[in-house]
């Protein structure tokens, strides 16, 4: 089973900047898209953004759109996500995942089903 393991997450002031990484092991990233999503303490698991992993076209929640950058490096194969100008209502434990093509929309969780086991990122005010 091919596993994702984020790192990078920790606490850090309003308007900082943070860059979380994702190692695949195994064959996860020859896989169609790579995601990121964020869970807050009470919500629901939301969207941040996606990336094509051979093509490289990316796609944004709106909510991070201008602040953050999905990236990968096809060599070591390894997924990161750049946070810049980070808020406080960006607190949450962010989620690496992989997924292939399907009738799912690549912003719904459920179109990814290989998932890392996440980073906390807190972002004091």
């Amino acid at each position: 089973q091919a596993q994702l393991v984020e790192s990078g997450g920790g606490l850090v002031q309003t308007g900082g900047s943070l860059r979380l990484s994702c190692a695949a092991s195994g064959r996860t990233f020859s896989r169609y898209r790579m995601g990121w999503f964020r869970q807050a303490p009470g919500k629901d698991r939301e969207f941040v953004a996606t990336m094509v992993w051979y093509g490289g076209t990316t796609s944004y929640a709106d909510s991070v759109k201008g602040r953050f950058t999905i990236a990968r490096d096809k060599t070591k194969n390894m997924g990161y996500l750049q946070m810049n100008s980070l808020k406080p209502e960006d607190t949450a434990v962010y989620y690496c995942a992989a997924g292939d093509p399907g009738d799912i929309l690549p912003t719904n969780s459920g179109y990814y089903d290989s998932w890392g086991q996440g980073t906390q990122v807190t972002v004091s005010s």
